[in-house]
């Protein structure tokens, strides 16, 4: 990805980073839009008040120096005209910058709500390829900088952008009243700082993306050490670890540096001497006119020049802001660039399977990169047949069940439902036809309870605790510390794996589902809690289409059929008995099991015909 590459990027990564970048923008902006009852007086006030504090404020200051230098009388009478006039002006101008502040905090409010819902909305559209390409860690501080950034946003164009620029063109206004040259001079000198900074910036858009791409590969490296903590205890690999984090620390901070140094060291230099240059510029200009002028055109020419000077003076502080919000903004928008591989279909078919049987016509599949794994695979599941999947790893047991589910497309030939194509369905219309038991369960860092409730919402609470007790949850679930409400921690670490195995079956039971998926249901669990278990599914699969996937051949025996998989190939079908009779493949698998698993030994292939 193109936040992620090296320092030396292509163009395609160039265009893709500029592409998320207008893509954050129009984020940004639409969010602006869509409230705009609110944004309007957020961005304009903060100017109007600028108008009065630094652009009115000086003409009533001139007019009263005119006034003395003319001759006028200088009594407090004659003088407090002007003092009030001043005075009012500051207060006006305090007034409107504190109601656009209170417009502009609900703005800011509003909008990293909503953009939080938008961003979150977002991943949950990716597809399964996405999520294994992206570390956990970074994808939630790509989403959560999408939505806070929003602020920094909205600050900056009201404070930096909206409260100079406005008055400016005030300013510009009121100058060319007294001369034409004024004008003319000032923009001219505006135009040439910006001349001469554009490239600088450019190349420090470049340094500040490597800082930002730091950053996340920071972010990425915690979260992934973080999440297999007893991993890297159990190899003993702390120093490691943190050795590799330093390392990548060291490089933000290398890249940071490195940026900052360029805007203070490079940018600053150039615009520093041209904002004196402009000061000086404007006091000669109206020196030289004031005949023409007067004196006052002189104080007022002075103040609205060294104020275009605090203007061109933060130009790159203002851009470094705006560059750093748009950068990191960016990091989520380029994701959302991405193409997903799995889409629903524009014109999705409703839902009405026939039944719930199962076929796979001509498949063809395989891995990213890799050759096919399945080439024409037929295979034809009735409704309520219940199927054993077996076959030594790598036979594409599991990717038969992923493309069942649709986790992954095919790449030839279709998948039936009750003779519907599954690729013309909504995938959560799919999906609720299926109850899926992956190898390596996975928990929400919730209750028992809400880990079972999560397969079916609006689920009782009799029906919960009843597929808990079909899955013999409440076993261990009673003597946790707060009982069946019992937080599990991330990704289940408080349940060993048996436990998270039958609260996984548990959800599968709740679900209720015409389709049952089992890939090694209980192969984490103890041999006396697998017989109970066992049986508990072997009722939730009567009247069901299953697929049950085993490298555990005892527990697969009772099915209608056993299909047996090798190299993406069904090698022979039947029932256990004529499987064993028929001196096949699987009766070499059946003895060459050890402890009840198949032995994956590569120096007898025990699957050749």
């Amino acid at each position: 990805m193109a936040m992620l590459g090296s320092i030396g990027e292509s163009e395609e990564g160039s265009s893709g980073r500029k592409s998320a970048v207008l893509l954050a923008l129009r984020y940004y902006c639409g969010e602006l839009r869509r409230q705009w009852r609110v944004a309007v007086p957020a961005l304009t006030l903060p100017a109007l008040g600028n108008i009065c504090l630094f652009y009115l404020a000086p003409l009533a200051v001139a007019g009263l120096v005119g006034h003395l230098a003319g001759g006028g009388d200088g009594s407090i009478a004659a003088l407090l005209p002007y003092v009030l006039a001043f005075g009012a002006v500051l207060l006006a101008g305090e007034a409107l910058w504190r109601v656009g502040l209170h417009f502009l905090n609900r703005a800011d409010a509003r909008g990293i709500e909503r953009l939080g819902v938008v961003g979150m909305d977002a991943l949950l559209t990716k597809d399964t390829a996405f999520f294994h390409d992206n570390f956990a860690g970074s994808l939630t501080k790509r989403v959560l900088g999408f939505s806070s950034r929003f602020e920094d946003f909205a600050d900056t164009l009201t404070f930096s952008i909206m409260a100079k620029v406005v008055p400016l063109a005030f300013a510009s206004v009121v100058l060319w009243q007294y001369h034409p040259l004024l004008v003319l001079v000032l923009v001219g000198l505006i135009i040439v700082t910006g001349f001469l900074v554009a490239p600088l910036i450019r190349r420090r858009q470049v340094l500040v993306d490597e800082r930002e791409a730091a950053k996340v590969l920071v972010s990425g490296h915690v979260a992934d050490v973080l999440a297999n903590m007893e991993t890297v205890r159990a190899f003993a690999a702390e120093d490691r670890e943190a050795t590799e984090h330093r390392a990548r620390v060291a490089e933000q901070q290398r890249l940071s540096l490195r940026s900052w140094d360029y805007g203070n060291l490079r940018v600053d230099t150039v615009v520093a001497p041209l904002s004196v240059l402009t000061s000086a510029v404007g006091l000669l200009l109206a020196v030289w006119l004031r005949g023409g002028l007067g004196v006052e055109a002189i104080v007022v020419t002075f103040a609205y020049y060294s104020n275009t000077i605090s203007i061109m003076f933060e130009f790159n502080q203002i851009y470094r802001r705006m560059e750093s919000v748009l950068t990191e903004a960016a990091q989520f928008t380029e994701l959302l660039l991405v193409p997903a591989t799995v889409v629903d279909p524009a014109d999705p078919q409703p839902l009405r399977p026939a039944d719930a049987g199962v076929r796979f016509e001509r498949v063809t599949f395989g891995h990213a990169g890799g050759p096919p794994l399945f080439d024409d695979l037929d295979l034809d599941i009735p409704s309520g047949t219940k199927i054993g999947l077996v076959g030594r790893s790598g036979g594409g047991k599991t990717t038969l069940t992923r493309l069942l589910l649709r986790l992954m497309d095919v790449d030839d030939g279709r998948i039936l439902i009750g003779g519907q194509d599954i690729a013309r369905l909504r995938q959560a219309d799919l999906r609720s036809l299926i109850a899926y038991v992956p190898q390596e369960p996975a928990m929400f860092h919730r209750s028992v309870r809400d880990n079972i409730a999560f397969a079916r919402p609006g689920a009782t609470d009799a029906d919960i605790l009843r597929a808990a007790r079909a899955a013999h949850v409440m076993e261990f679930a009673e003597a946790l510390p707060d009982g069946f409400d019992t937080l599990v921690g991330e990704r289940g670490v408080k349940l060993s794996g048996g436990q998270r195995q039958r609260v996984a079956l548990a959800r599968a039971i709740l679900r209720d589902a015409p389709i049952l998926l089992l890939d090694e249901a209980t192969s984490a669990l103890d041999s006396e809690s697998e017989v109970l278990v066992q049986e508990a599914l072997w009722h939730l699969m009567q009247d069901r289409t299953a697929l049950v996937v085993a490298h555990r051949l005892s527990t697969v025996v009772r099915m209608d059929r056993l299909v047996v998989l090798n190299r993406g190939h069904v090698v022979e079908q039947g029932t256990h008995s004529e499987l064993l009779e028929a001196q096949g493949p699987y009766a070499r698998l059946w003895h060459h099991q050890s402890g009840g698993f198949l032995v994956d030994d590569d120096s007898q292939n025990v699957l050749q015909p």
